[in-house]
C-alpha cells in the first residue's frame, strides 16, 4: 500500500506560480512511477505530467508543456510539480498518483494508476 499526500495548492493570479508537493509513504518510493492529474468542475480527470522512477523520463500534457515541471527527490520520497505562467483554465483539483512501474508508458490514462492522493485545490484568478 502506498499513501500519497498533496500540498501546496491555493489561490494565485493569472501568470503566477505555485509549487505542488506529493509526499509518499508505505513502499519503496524508487519502485514507483509518479504522476499528476487534475479535475475541474464538471470535467473528467485529465493527465498533467508523469515521471519515471529514476526521474530520467518525464511526460507532459500539451496544455502544460513549457509551463509546468515535474521532478522527484527519491531520498525524501517527494514529488514536485512546479507550475509557472498559470492560466485560469489550470484551475482544478490536482491529484498525485503512483504505480509500481519504472516507466511512464501509458501514463496519460488514469486507469493505469494504482494509488491516488486526496487532491489539492488550485485556483487561478484573473
Amino acid at each position: 500500500q502506498v499513501q500519497l499526500v498533496e500540498s501546496g495548492g491555493g489561490v494565485v493570479q493569472t501568470g503566477g506560480s505555485l509549487r505542488l508537493s506529493c509526499a509518499a509513504s508505505g513502499r519503496t518510493f524508487t519502485n514507483y512511477a509518479m504522476g499528476w492529474f487534475r479535475q475541474a468542475p464538471g470535467k473528467e480527470r485529465e493527465f498533467v505530467a508523469a515521471i519515471g522512477w529514476s526521474g530520467g523520463s518525464t511526460g507532459y500534457a500539451d496544455s502544460v508543456k513549457g509551463r509546468f515541471t515535474i521532478s522527484r527527490d527519491n531520498a525524501k520520497n517527494t514529488m514536485i510539480l512546479q507550475m509557472n505562467s498559470l492560466k485560469r483554465e489550470d484551475t482544478a483539483v490536482y491529484y498525485c498518483a503512483a504505480r509500481y512501474s519504472s516507466t511512464i508508458v501509458g501514463a496519460a490514462i488514469a486507469a493505469n494508476w494504482r494509488y491516488w492522493g486526496q487532491g489539492t485545490q488550485v485556483t487561478v484568478s484573473s
